[in-house]
């Protein structure tokens, strides 16, 4: 696992890359994204996209010292569902 460092005053991109090894032929057809926890105050999901090979979350906020757990999870077009996650401790920086 990860852990990635972020400004709780940043806006920041993740994006996890469900092509490189995983979907073969198939493609993201859906894709949501939460935060846990969901705090008041925590991290947030500001806006998202996808294509048919990866996800992105634009995620803000946060509290310093807290870890949060981006969670993505998508549908193909085969009608495979299935998550991954991006964790990050917020720090100020």
């Amino acid at each position: 696992m990860t852990l990635l460092l972020k400004d709780p005053d940043a806006m920041v991109d993740y994006l996890v890359d469900w092509g490189a090894e995983y979907l073969g032929d198939d493609l993201i057809v859906d894709s949501a994204w939460t935060v846990d926890p969901d705090e008041a105050g925590g991290v947030i999901v500001a806006g998202h996209h996808f294509d048919a090979n990866s996800a992105t979350a634009n995620a803000g906020g946060g509290i310093p010292g807290r870890i949060y757990r981006l969670v993505n999870q998508v549908t193909t077009a085969l009608g495979r569902t299935d998550t991954r996650s991006v964790v990050l401790r917020v720090e100020n920086r």
